[in-house]
């Protein structure tokens, strides 16, 4: 029983919460107000500089934040994880190369590792496969741009939304069940009265996942390979087709050779977003039955299981699994910018 003219729980409650609610406005507006005045002075002072301080000042004035955030974000947690990778898990005892012999002997991170492997190889080429042949289709209708949009709208969706959106597809209830799942629902059309719980069924879980990743990127790959398709010269189609080329002779001998280069670069963008693939396990599955990859390991072990070495272990085995792909995607880009 509240005291007269003392207000109710609940408007007690809701002035709490618009309190701090405009504390943490305040909070906020007064960060951005600072970084911005203190961007103001250091632009100011550098459009007063005369004389030798003058490009040095601006060098630093222009380079001074990309360089500080690339330090703080980049390489300090970098050198930081690689130092961490060769401690103990409880970060009190240096062990050399203990936590990476661990990560390429144990049996259970083996098998990340395959499952790894499997979507480093299957998902890239399925998704810029099926991009290409998109493409091509995509390119000879009407109206190519509302089909070209809802293809590539997944793009706009998160992998966490997406993957929301498969484990709806992939529902499966019992036998005697009315079935939610959109797959489960087709396989009783086609006369499978029990179809099984696809998140159980190993291996072919694992590729349920990676038809997620597939569905985002496909349109990715498609937009990207349908420019260079019409980037390629008329002359050069008209010459192929003079010379008797048409239809599968034409686009593998003419077509694929032209865009070879941006069919390379789709391909390693997309094995990039691939190995770091964490959301999708992460929402659908956890990790369990069979479909734990290397990115969604290294989570556990670092904020679930708390092992802190064998965590870093695995972010840095990621970190050198990616780099090569990355320097190999800059140096294709640098090679098609020069031919051009």
């Amino acid at each position: 029983m509240s005291v007269p003219g003392t207000p109710s729980p609940a408007v007690a409650l809701a002035g709490g919460a618009w309190g701090d609610a405009a504390i943490k406005f305040a909070n906020s507006f007064g960060a951005i107000a600072g970084f911005l005045g203190i961007l103001l002075v250091v632009f100011f002072a550098a459009g007063r500089a005369r004389g030798r301080l003058a490009r040095p000042l601006a060098v630093a004035v222009f380079l001074g934040p990309a360089v500080l955030l690339l330090l703080v974000g980049l390489v300090v947690p970098l050198l930081r994880t690689g130092y961490l990778s060769l401690l103990n898990d409880d970060g009190t005892r240096f062990v050399g190369g203990e936590n990476y012999g661990w990560a390429f002997t144990t049996e259970s991170v083996q098998e990340v590792l395959v499952n790894t492997l499997l979507w480093l190889v299957i998902a890239p080429l399925v998704a810029t496969g099926l991009g290409l042949v998109l493409a091509l289709l995509v390119d000879r209708m009407r109206g190519q741009a509302v089909y070209k949009s809802l293809i590539f709208m997944p793009m706009a969706i998160s992998l966490v939304g997406a993957s929301i959106i498969f484990k709806f597809v992939y529902e499966s209830r019992g036998p005697g069940q009315s079935q939610i799942g959109l797959l489960s629902q087709l396989a009783v059309a086609l006369g499978w009265d029990d179809p099984p719980n696809w998140m159980l069924s190993q291996p072919l879980n694992t590729f349920l996942l990676m038809a997620v990743m597939v569905w985002v990127q496909t349109g990715f790959a498609m937009v990207v390979l349908s420019a260079a398709i019409k980037a390629i010269p008329d002359e050069i189609t008209e010459a192929a087709r003079l010379d008797g080329a048409g239809g599968v002779r034409l686009f593998w001998y003419v077509t694929v050779p032209m865009i070879r280069t941006t069919v390379v670069v789709v391909l390693t963008t997309v094995m990039i977003t691939t190995l770091k693939a964490f959301d999708i396990v992460r929402t659908m599955t956890g990790g369990n039955f069979g479909t734990q990859v290397l990115a969604n390991e290294m989570y556990s072990q670092s904020f679930v299981q708390f092992n802190t070495g064998h965590g870093s272990a695995l972010a840095v085995i990621l970190f050198l699994a990616v780099l090569p792909l990355v320097a190999y995607n800059i140096v294709q880009l640098r090679k098609e910018r020069g031919v051009r």
